[in-house]
């Protein structure tokens, strides 16, 4: 697994465009906690946590489809929603969130790596630098 320093990361923060503005950002807990802090610096909309779960800290399957840990209980109605997650491998778990967040007025995706509307890198694993 490669590395990337904490700086070569918040370069590609520093510099990724964006087309919309948010309302909210949808935090995938607990892998996109970190990145929608550092997002929340920049766009400066609420955050809010989404408790789903797919995988364990190797991230081997726990499940055959993520699961809700607890209840969503944020209003998103309406709203434009930037769902972040920290990595993508199949996409399940961004796919059953945008589920939940049906009835806003927009969802985006963004992932620190892998395939979302917005991603920082699509590339072969390797370790967040906020990782111990």
């Amino acid at each position: 697994m490669s590395n990337k320093t904490f700086e070569e990361v918040m370069e590609r923060f520093r510099s990724i465009a964006f087309s919309e503005e948010f309302d909210l950002i949808v935090a995938i807990a607990n892998g996109g906690i970190i990145p929608a802090a550092i997002l929340n610096q920049r766009l400066k909309a609420e955050i809010q946590l989404l408790r789903i779960n797919l995988r364990d800290p190797d991230q081997k399957p726990l499940y055959d489809t993520p699961r809700l840990l607890a209840p969503v209980d944020f209003n998103f109605k309406n709203k434009k929603i930037l769902v972040v997650e920290d990595r993508v491998k199949t996409g399940a778990s961004l796919q059953y969130a945008c589920q939940l967040l049906q009835g806003a007025a927009l969802i985006k995706t963004f992932a620190v790596n892998g395939k979302a509307d917005y991603c920082l890198y699509d590339e072969t694993c390797f370790k967040f630098p906020w990782l111990l």
